[in-house]
Protein backbone atom coordinates (compact mmCIF):
# COMPACT_ATOMS: atom_id res chain seq x y z
CA UNK A 1 0.00 0.00 0.00
CA UNK A 2 1.46 3.25 -1.27
CA UNK A 3 1.06 6.19 1.47
CA UNK A 4 0.69 9.74 0.34
CA UNK A 5 1.03 13.12 2.32
CA UNK A 6 0.19 16.71 1.36
CA UNK A 7 3.64 18.88 0.60
CA UNK A 8 2.65 20.82 3.26
CA UNK A 9 3.58 18.57 6.03
CA UNK A 10 6.87 17.46 4.33
CA UNK A 11 10.26 17.82 6.03
CA UNK A 12 12.95 20.30 5.21
CA UNK A 13 15.80 18.84 3.49
CA UNK A 14 14.48 15.45 2.01
CA UNK A 15 14.48 13.98 -1.38
CA UNK A 16 10.83 13.91 -2.36
CA UNK A 17 8.80 12.37 -5.41
CA UNK A 18 5.61 13.59 -6.14
CA UNK A 19 3.20 10.88 -6.11
CA UNK A 20 -0.38 13.01 -7.34
CA UNK A 21 -1.35 16.57 -7.87
CA UNK A 22 -4.92 17.36 -7.20
CA UNK A 23 -7.15 20.45 -8.21
CA UNK A 24 -9.17 21.38 -11.00
CA UNK A 25 -7.60 21.73 -14.77
CA UNK A 26 -6.42 25.13 -14.39
CA UNK A 27 -4.95 24.30 -10.97
CA UNK A 28 -2.82 20.81 -12.14
CA UNK A 29 -1.90 23.40 -15.66
CA UNK A 30 -0.41 25.57 -13.57
CA UNK A 31 1.48 23.22 -11.13
CA UNK A 32 2.82 21.48 -13.99
CA UNK A 33 3.86 24.51 -15.85
CA UNK A 34 6.02 24.95 -12.45
CA UNK A 35 7.85 21.48 -12.82
CA UNK A 36 5.35 19.76 -10.40
CA UNK A 37 4.71 16.77 -12.17
CA UNK A 38 4.10 13.06 -11.13
CA UNK A 39 7.26 11.20 -10.40
CA UNK A 40 8.84 13.97 -10.24
CA UNK A 41 11.67 15.37 -7.53
CA UNK A 42 11.82 17.96 -5.24
CA UNK A 43 13.14 19.09 -1.76
CA UNK A 44 11.78 21.66 0.58
CA UNK A 45 14.67 24.29 0.96
CA UNK A 46 12.70 25.96 3.81
CA UNK A 47 9.53 26.56 5.20
CA UNK A 48 8.12 29.45 6.69
CA UNK A 49 4.36 29.87 8.15
CA UNK A 50 3.30 27.44 5.94
CA UNK A 51 4.63 28.92 2.73
CA UNK A 52 7.58 26.65 1.17
CA UNK A 53 10.50 27.47 -0.74
CA UNK A 54 11.07 23.90 -3.23
CA UNK A 55 13.72 22.84 -5.56
CA UNK A 56 12.06 21.35 -8.16
CA UNK A 57 13.64 20.75 -11.49
CA UNK A 58 17.21 22.45 -11.21
CA UNK A 59 14.77 25.76 -10.14
CA UNK A 60 13.85 27.25 -7.02
CA UNK A 61 9.95 27.79 -6.18
CA UNK A 62 8.20 29.44 -4.15
CA UNK A 63 4.89 28.50 -2.94
CA UNK A 64 1.90 28.92 -0.28
CA UNK A 65 -0.29 26.32 1.99
CA UNK A 66 -3.02 25.86 -0.74
CA UNK A 67 -0.89 25.18 -3.77
CA UNK A 68 1.56 22.54 -1.72
CA UNK A 69 -1.55 20.99 -0.32
CA UNK A 70 -2.58 20.25 -3.83
CA UNK A 71 0.34 18.45 -4.43
CA UNK A 72 0.75 14.83 -3.02
CA UNK A 73 4.24 12.86 -2.07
Amino acid sequence: MMYMMPLSFAPVGQPLEIKKVSGNQEMKKHLEDMGFVVGGKLVVVQEIAGNMILNVKESRVAINRDLASKIMI
